[in-house]
């Protein structure tokens, strides 16, 4: 999950979501923070990362970069439900950006809904066929729902 959406164009915290608005003096500190968030989630902390991007997010909260950046730091910690929260904050503001779908999915998927993990990772998929990671991950979660069914089918 840690790649992050690579072909983004959001890839500067200072661009908002619609209708949020960068609050006033803070875009050095902002700035900072994200940066840090991003050393420390290339080094492999997660948590660390997920703390200081946490703040970076509270400080503007409309930035789509800060907040993926958050959703990849917590998703990588182990915070399922809290990565799902933020990518879909981004889904709902962007529904077109495969990658948020694409993380929304996964991180739905380990919380443990893999029906509704399949309707993002579907729409990831539909918008980047040439991502095989995104087609994959699809299968397997289509392949959980599958064995689920035929387990319910065969104690009833």
């Amino acid at each position: 999950m840690s790649k992050g959406s690579g072909g983004s164009r959001d890839s500067h915290p200072e661009e908002n979501l619609p209708g949020q608005s960068l609050p006033e003096g803070s875009a050095d500190d902002v700035h900072a923070w994200y940066r840090t968030g991003m050393e420390l989630l290339g080094r492999g902390s997660p948590a660390a990362a997920a703390q200081v991007l946490q703040r970076a997010s509270t400080a503007e909260p409309g930035s789509r970069s800060v907040r993926e950046a958050l959703a990849r730091a917590q998703f990588d910690a182990g915070r399922y439900a809290e990565a799902a929260d933020n990518f879909r904050m981004i889904v709902e503001a962007s529904p077109s950006d495969d990658y948020a779908n694409f993380g929304l999915g996964l991180a739905l998927a380990r919380t443990g809904n893999p029906a509704a993990a399949a309707e993002y990772l579907a729409l990831a998929a539909a918008m980047r066929p040439d991502a095989a990671h995104y087609a994959e991950a699809l299968r397997s979660v289509r392949a959980t729902l599958r064995a689920r069914k035929t387990a319910q089918g065969g104690a009833e």
